[in-house]
């Protein structure tokens, strides 16, 4: 299959995740973020140059948007994300590899993720930062949720760490295949991974909850990420800018979520809160 790519930049920047989120509802599948710009990744029979120009987003009087299209072939593609995935190490005890590199002596956990399209390979700051949240916190013999799990990098730590049950989900079926896929290669096959997204799960409880998604989406499940968290319980939430914390925490308030901390890396953010 193959693919389009769109190269991208936002001006100003702080509306990145509401174009990228435009994007998604679009069709793009993935996301790849640089330093001056972004990537999104569509299949070709997917897109057509016409009606993403039409795109309400392009409309918006306080966003601008310069892109640029690009054919990525298919004999390409596999070869094109390799090339991209370089080994991770976090805290100096969390190692990331692919299939393909070494394992990495005196690291506390190595964690191997197939390099496909989903999200979550610890090179983005927003994974960084979770993971480093999530290696703080002492989830042994807890119920952990993972939402929106992408490659399941999260969910696999989290099992590694000691939790008793892990629950994996993405409402993306790539991403649902591909964290099948990685659960496999960690020999972490008690982590339970579902398609679909928290509407599933409204009847079901968590000591933990961890959602590393984008800024629109975190606002519109808050709720249901506060039904699901047992009380004093806690959830750690990324994909959003720093300036957007506020709106994020007060979004949180409402539903007895207390901001506890949070840490930011090149202007992104990772808050974590605690159910009252």
């Amino acid at each position: 299959m193959n693919y389009t790519e769109v190269s991208y930049t936002v001006f100003p920047q702080r509306y990145s995740d509401i174009v990228m989120a435009a994007f998604a509802d679009y069709g793009f599948e993935s996301f790849e973020e640089k330093e001056s710009n972004f990537s999104a990744y569509i299949p070709q029979v997917n897109f057509n140059k016409d009606t993403f120009k039409e795109l309400d987003i392009f409309r918006n009087p306080e966003i601008k948007i310069e892109y640029e299209f690009k054919t990525i072939q298919s004999q390409n593609w596999n070869a094109l994300w390799e090339s991209n995935f370089e080994p991770v190490v976090i805290e100096d005890i969390c190692y990331i590899r692919a299939p393909f590199h070494p394992a990495k002596k005196g690291m506390t956990y190595e964690i191997i993720i197939e390099p496909k399209m989903s999200f979550g390979t610890g090179h983005h700051e927003t994974t960084t930062m979770m993971v480093k949240l999530l290696l703080e916190q002492n989830i042994a013999d807890k119920n952990v949720l993972d939402v929106g799990c992408g490659t399941a990098l999260l969910a696999i730590l989290a099992c590694k760490i000691g939790a008793a049950h892990i629950t994996a989900i993405d409402n993306e079926e790539w991403a649902f295949q591909n964290a099948k896929e990685n659960i496999l290669h960690n020999n972490t096959s008690q982590i339970e991974v579902l398609y679909g997204n928290i509407s599933m799960l409204l009847n079901r409880h968590y000591d933990f909850i961890l959602a590393n998604i984008n800024r629109n989406v975190l606002l519109d499940e808050i709720p249901s990420y506060s039904n699901c968290l047992d009380t004093n319980g806690l959830i750690i939430l990324s994909g959003f800018y720093e300036t957007d914390l506020g709106i994020i925490n007060k979004k949180a308030s409402q539903f007895a979520l207390k901001f506890l901390r949070y840490i930011n890396t090149n202007n992104w953010c990772a808050s974590v809160y605690k159910k009252e």
